[in-house]
């Protein structure tokens, strides 16, 4: 299986962790839930992931995509 550069970094790594624990614990949130935090929770954790890819191939906004992502997961 391929890697790509992206899958080597460490805080693409750490947001994967990060996306597969919001998975594990929003699943033990009640079901009225289901299409308001849980929904919300999960996308943020999943676009953390998905943005450092994308940013990666990227190599003169690196620091705006960190700052952006940093945000992001404020929220």
């Amino acid at each position: 299986m391929k890697v790509y550069s992206f899958e080597k970094l460490e805080c693409w790594q750490q947001a994967r962790q990060l996306a597969v624990w919001t998975y594990q614990v929003t699943k033990t949130f009640p079901a009225e839930e289901k299409f308001g935090m849980i929904s919300q929770m999960r996308r943020a954790a999943v676009s953390i992931a998905s943005n450092l890819a994308e940013g990666s191939s990227r190599k003169t906004e690196k620091i705006k995509i960190i700052s952006v992502l940093w945000h992001i997961a404020a929220q």
